[in-house]
């Protein structure tokens, strides 16, 4: 107690001042800031946290942002395909109207075509003219680009794709060929031997009808064949001559497909012989099954033969069929593949070694992740909605159906004008619906999904950030407190030496 050199206690009281000095500039900065972590030294390890949450909030929210931008290229392309469909319907009846022969003159079927030559006008100048900035969608700017298409491939529809590198090849390996349902008829001559006063009399079916049809005898296969196919269109069935019998067939692939028929009279044709019907082989349907013969007179029910899908994987994933038509549809490949008769039958990869076509480029990407990666793209492909593209290479397109083509009005068929004219308006429907899904389904939810995330994400960088001004201001007020009382207790301890002098005298 006698030392004057020394302050001890003074010391002391500087620590502690300097202490409660620093605690109150630390609750004044938090409190005049708002954040917990204003420098690394307040939370090294926190504010790495925070630093992470608040670059994925970001990124989710140009995500959002991203996402809303895609809605609005979505709805102005839907729009325009809602006007198309409409023409499409209008066409569809001005082609019913101009099939009817009698009652429409000629200067009205050709007032039909004039109506149907400004329908494909202004589809084609929709096609070109929608866009969004200045980028054309509905023209096919945004369908897929493709390359190597193998020889077995009839037809595809690349829906969505996503991929690294510059070409996806899409493998397609049949497993089960796709077949028509039918079943052969065995007369034994090239014409039918009735009965004296009898007649042939069968009910042809198909997916499509049935018809009814006598034949009297001696009428010769190829005849019976001709009276088959004309009805064709209305029973799904067709007839082809094979030596001394006629092959009866469904007209497509698939088992939502067949051939049916019923016995009505069997005319006392002869049942001996070969004279019969008869399954076609499982493994080959091009030959009959001589195992499986019935007698004309057995078939008093109808005998109906179905025809099956093709089974097939698509990059390894198994594909849905339906015909001649294999589909897989996944998060990074949707693609719809149509094989040719030849090879909807043949078991095998499609192409030999080869793939059956690559995908090289286009389509529609949106990322609408916060992480720029595969996972957080989207793609959709938007085919062109033109007269000359929309149909179908077998049946024709919608731009046969123009003046001086082979489809038109005036001069042209009209029942394959009406065809071509359906298949438009599934295509165009088929893609109204995929935009309509992709709108909803990943767009929306994405939109919803994000604003979660973003809610979670800023809930959790603020409990790690942020201030608690309850806490702080208690802080504030505590370290007021101390300050005051240690800036006293520093007077004091200064004081304290003064006394060592009254040992002087």
């Amino acid at each position: 107690m006698g030392r004057i050199n020394t302050n001890v206690q003074s010391l002391v009281a500087q620590r502690v001042l300097g202490g409660n000095q620093k605690s109150l500039a630390q609750s004044l900065e938090r409190l005049s800031t708002g954040l917990r972590i204003n420098s690394g030294k307040d939370d090294p390890a926190g504010l790495i946290a925070s630093n992470n949450l608040g670059a994925e909030i970001i990124g989710k929210n140009a995500a959002i942002s991203n996402s809303n931008r895609a809605d609005q290229v979505v709805n102005i392309a839907a729009g325009g395909l809602t006007e198309v469909s409409g023409l499409l319907t209008q066409l569809q009846g001005l082609v019913t109207s101009s099939s009817s022969t009698a009652g429409l003159s000629q200067a009205e079927r050709q007032a039909n075509q004039l109506q149907v030559d400004s329908i494909l006008q202004t589809i084609d100048r929709i096609s070109s003219s929608t866009s969004f900035q200045g980028i054309k969608l509905l023209n096919g700017n945004f369908d897929f680009k493709t390359s190597s298409i193998a020889a077995g491939v009839a037809d595809y529809k690349i829906n969505a794709a996503k991929y690294n590198g510059s070409a996806l090849n899409v493998n397609v390996l049949v497993t089960g060929s796709a077949q028509q349902g039918g079943m052969f008829l065995s007369f034994g001559a090239s014409s039918i031997d009735t009965a004296t006063g009898s007649q042939f009399t069968v009910e042809v079916g198909g997916g499509q009808g049935t018809r009814q049809l006598t034949f009297s005898s001696s009428t010769s296969l190829t005849n019976i064949a001709a009276a088959i196919n004309s009805f064709t269109s209305i029973t799904g069935a067709k007839a082809t001559v094979s030596g001394t019998g006629i092959r009866l067939d469904a007209t497509e692939f698939g088992s939502a497909n067949f051939t049916s028929l019923r016995v009505v009279n069997a005319g006392g044709i002869a049942q001996a012989g070969q004279q019969g019907i008869y399954d076609l082989q499982a493994s080959n349907t091009a030959a009959a099954n001589t195992g499986t013969k019935q007698q004309f007179t057995a078939i008093t029910n109808t005998k109906t033969s179905k025809g099956k899908d093709l089974q097939a994987t698509i990059n390894g994933v198994t594909a849905t069929a339906n015909g001649k038509t294999a589909r897989v549809n996944s998060d990074f490949l949707d693609v719809e593949v149509t094989l040719t008769d030849t090879q909807a039958r043949m078991l095998g990869p499609v192409g030999g070694g080869s793939p059956a076509m690559a995908i090289t480029g286009g389509g529609a990407s949106f990322q609408l992740g916060g992480n720029v990666d595969i996972a957080g793209k989207v793609s959709i492909g938007i085919q062109s909605v033109g007269s000359s593209k929309l149909g179908t290479a077998a049946l024709g397109y919608l731009s046969s159906l123009a003046s001086g083509q082979g489809q038109n009005l005036v001069t042209g068929n009209t029942d394959q004008a009406q065809q071509i004219v359906t298949a438009a308006i599934s295509q165009v429907s088929s893609l109204a619906g995929r935009l309509g899904a992709f709108q909803s389904n990943t767009i929306g939810a994405t939109i919803r999904n994000l604003g979660v995330a973003v809610e979670n994400s800023t809930a959790a960088q603020s409990v790690i950030r942020d201030s608690d001004f309850a806490t702080e201001t208690a802080g504030l007020t505590r370290s007021q407190i101390l300050v005051n009382a240690s800036t006293n207790i520093l007077g004091l301890a200064n004081q304290t030496p003064q006394s060592a002098l009254q040992l002087l005298g």
